[in-house]
């Protein structure tokens, strides 16, 4: 008869392994999503990713913020109160969970 201690060694070592096997799948869903020339392909990934609880990150309109959004570059706006918001989304970023998996890369208005 198995010990409670060998039982749970095997669990723990089984949520381990469907984990690592879970992260591989995700990164390999952000690859494809990379790659996708459908639109079609692109919205089925991210909804299927996002029923495991891994988010697109599209952050056009939110004020730019160095700790959550990679600058890909800027624009020139007359608008100063849009000096320092993210015009647009160049490549989306996802989050497992709120975890940062890959930070967006944004453009973002500056004033002239």
């Amino acid at each position: 008869m198995a010990s409670d201690t060998g039982v749970e060694t095997i669990a723990g070592e089984l949520l381990d392994q469907a984990l690592a096997e879970r992260r591989a799948l995700v990164q390999l869903c952000l690859y494809a999503l990379d790659r996708a020339r459908s639109s079609g392909v692109v919205e089925r990934l991210e909804e299927g990713l996002a029923g495991i609880g891994v988010t697109a990150l599209r952050p056009d309109g939110e004020r730019f913020d160095p700790s959550r959004h990679e600058a890909g570059g800027t624009v020139p706006t007359e608008d100063p109160s849009l000096d320092g918001v993210v015009a647009e989304t160049e490549v989306v970023g996802f989050a497992d969970r709120g975890r940062t998996l890959r930070a967006p890369v944004v453009t973002v208005y500056t004033a002239r």
